[in-house]
Order: structure tokens, then sequence, then C-alpha cells
């Protein structure tokens, strides 16, 4: 007996160890199958009628955006490129500076006729040193309207007849006018007739141009110097010897150098100013 039931418990344990194995193979297998639904679900369909309208919708969408980028191309191509403010074509600029060197070379006449009067009132009023001063100025820009004026000969342009216009004052009303009209030059009508001549490629123009506007900074320093000596009694401490360029036109005061500082104009070629 006792045999027998050691024999039914043995079997009993025999049988609960196939059971579990059952049980455990169930429950791993329910997890995989809902684990694969899962995934099925997550995931874009990758096959059916669905998948296809999918694709298509992406084709026409890509197709679309090209279109839209072709177009547009298209548009900007046949659009013209807004020209900023101030833009010169080179025609223009040409045009321009033609105008310019008409306008230069009538200043720089009148200013040698001006400067000219301007003198002799000076020297008429006692004031000897501004009256050279005055003198070579106009001599220089004389050079600066002859260069002018070779510059439109060589475009062929006709260059204009002019009859200065002006009104002499007092010397110390003459100053203030000569400093005035330096002051505008060289702030203003040169650096704007350089620009248009350099847009326009006239090497000619902006030498003529550069030459004149270098020169008339200088004019301004000395016309500035004279006026402040002839408000502070001081007018017979001014230079009585002035050299002038032969090419450019540029001043010197009392000793000329080497070369000129614009144009490497030997010195020895200046316009030495001594007398009226």
């Amino acid at each position: 007996m006792f045999y027998n039931l050691l024999k039914t418990d043995k079997m009993k344990k025999l049988l609960i160890i196939p059971a579990t194995v059952l049980a455990l193979s169930v429950f791993f297998l329910t997890s995989c199958e809902n684990a694969n639904k899962d995934a099925a679900m997550k995931s874009p369909l990758q096959n059916g009628p669905d998948s296809a309208t999918q694709k298509a919708t992406k084709e026409n969408g890509e197709n679309e955006g090209k279109e839209t980028e072709a177009k547009e191309n298209e548009k900007d191509e046949k659009t013209p490129i807004a020209k900023p403010a101030g833009y010169l074509t080179n025609a223009d600029a040409k045009k321009r500076t033609t105008g310019n060197m008409q306008a230069a070379f009538k200043g720089e006449t009148t200013a040698c006729a001006k400067y000219a009067a301007y003198s002799k009132k000076a020297e008429l009023e006692g004031y000897h040193q501004i009256a050279l001063l005055f003198k070579a100025a106009s001599t220089s820009e004389n050079i600066h309207a002859n260069n002018h004026k070779a510059v439109l000969q060589q475009s062929g342009v006709s260059v204009p007849i002019i009859k200065p216009e002006f009104t002499v004052k007092t010397t110390k009303e003459n100053l203030q006018d000569a400093i005035a009209g330096e002051t505008y030059e060289v702030t203003t009508m040169y650096p704007g007739f350089l620009t248009t001549a350099s847009a326009a490629g006239d090497q000619l123009a902006m030498i003529s141009l550069n030459y004149a506007y270098k020169t008339e900074k200088k004019h301004k320093v000395f016309y500035e110097a004279a006026l402040n000596a002839l408000q502070n009694n001081k007018v017979k401490t001014l230079a009585t010897v002035f050299y002038v360029c032969p090419t450019c036109g540029n001043t010197y005061e009392t000793t000329a150098p080497a070369r000129c500082g614009i144009s490497m104009t030997s010195g020895e070629k200046f316009i030495k100013i001594t007398s009226l």
C-alpha cells in the first residue's frame, strides 16, 4: 500500500511538470501574437490599395512642388532686377560726365577771372599778401579750366563759351566768397563728378577732376588762413611767394617741392608768383 501511495504521488508530480510547461507555452504564444498585432497597427500599410494611394499622393505633392519652383524661377528670370537708388548705367554715366565736365570748365573759368579781380581789389586795399594769394589761385584755376577743356575736346564735345559773372566786394567779403566756393567744390561738386566719371570709365575726366579736387582743398585752407590773418591784423605774416604746378594747378607757398605732390611734375617747372 505504501508503494502504491508513493507511486501515486510520483505520478502526480510527473503530471504537474508537463502542465506547467504547457501553460507557459500558451502564455508566450499569446504575448507574441499580441505584439505582432500591435506592430501591425502602428506601422503603415505596405501593400494594398491604401498604400498605393499614399504613394500617389506623395508623388503628386512632389510634382506640384517642382512645378511651383519652376514657375517661380521663370518669373524671376523675366522680372528685371531692381536698380539701387542713384544707380547709373554706363551710357547714363558718360552722358552725365560730359555735362559735368562742361560745368566744371565753366566754374574754373569763372573762378580764374573772379580771383584775378579779387587780387586787384586786395592790392587796392593794401593787402599785398592776399593779392598774391588770389593771383596764385587764379593761375591755378586757369590750369584746371584748360585741363577740363582738353578732356571735352578729346571726347569730341563742343566747349562752351563762358562769360564769367561775379561781383567784387571788400577783400574780407571776397575771401568769404572764395571759402564758400572752394568748400562746395571739395565737399559736393568734385566728389560727385568723380563718382560719375568712375562709373563711366572715363579715365581722362577722372584725372582732370582729381587734379582740381585735390588742389581746391589746399586753396580752401589758404583762404581760411588769410581771412583769419585779416581779422586779426596779421596780413603781413602771410606768404609773399607762391608756386603753381603747371600740370595740375597744385599750389605751394614760400618754397616748391622737388616734385608735385599730386601730378609728380618736377618742381623746376613750377610757375613762381612773386608779383602782380
